[in-house]
């Protein structure tokens, strides 16, 4: 075989490698669309876990339950997006986004959304919230944590964690590749506590370079139990 035709088949072989690994990236990513439809298409993902069903720890009772957005109680709805705006509004102004509250009603009742919500045993009283969705991200079956929010009587008291491992149960035994949050740079506390939740800097979390600054970072824990997969970014 002389030098062109070895160029040529060369490059025969690389075409038919790259259609390969194209036709396989298509087949994973079709796979993990069909995991997060599975995912949303459970009733009551807390259900097959009663033992996380209560949290009786540090003074605190209180019973978790797990809703479709369409499912919870307008009224208790009304009191999680209340609970956001006077936990995060200012926040949200410190950053270059600022606060939209039309913008985080309408992202928090959107169809897709899901409530995990703590409630005291003795009030019925709801006192913490973590809306998440079962979604997709940069080409993975993610469950995205968009919201956790604690009433102040109730935070520094392991209820926080614990919903998040409530969150991380019902993420791995649904198969997704990772649980993904965003918190922002100016708010330590948060960084402080999911850093503490072993959660770390995502490899979708933008870096800041000369020309670009961002203020907020992207965590990730990683389902251990599912193999290392490629972020397609």
């Amino acid at each position: 075989m002389d030098e062109r035709q070895l160029k040529k088949s060369r490059s025969k072989n690389k075409g038919k490698e790259r259609r390969a690994a194209q036709k396989a990236e298509r087949a994973r990513i079709a796979a993990a669309q069909l995991l997060v439809k599975q995912a949303n298409s459970i009733p009551e993902p807390l259900s097959k876990f009663p033992i996380f069903h209560k949290y009786e720890r540090n003074g605190l009772s209180c019973r978790l339950i797990c809703k479709r957005v369409k499912d919870v109680d307008p009224d208790m709805l009304e009191w999680a997006i209340d609970l956001c705006k006077r936990t995060m509004q200012p926040m949200y102004e410190k950053s270059t986004q600022g606060w939209h509250e039309n913008e985080k009603r309408e992202e928090m009742t959107e169809d897709a959304a899901w409530y995990l919500i703590a409630v005291d045993t003795v009030t019925e009283k709801p006192v913490a919230f973590s809306h998440f969705r079962f979604d997709m991200d940069y080409g993975h079956e993610v469950l995205y944590c968009y919201e956790l929010h604690l009433e102040v009587e109730c935070r520094n008291k392991g209820l926080g964690k614990f919903m998040m491992q409530v969150l991380e149960l019902m993420a791995f035994s649904n198969q997704m590749h990772k649980v993904v949050l965003t918190v922002f740079k100016h708010n330590p506390d948060g960084m402080a506590f999911f850093t503490k939740c072993r959660y770390e800097i995502d490899e979708t979390s933008p870096e800041d370079t000369y020309e670009e600054t961002f203020d907020y970072n992207i965590l990730s824990k990683l389902n251990k139990m599912k193999p290392t997969q490629k972020t397609s970014l």
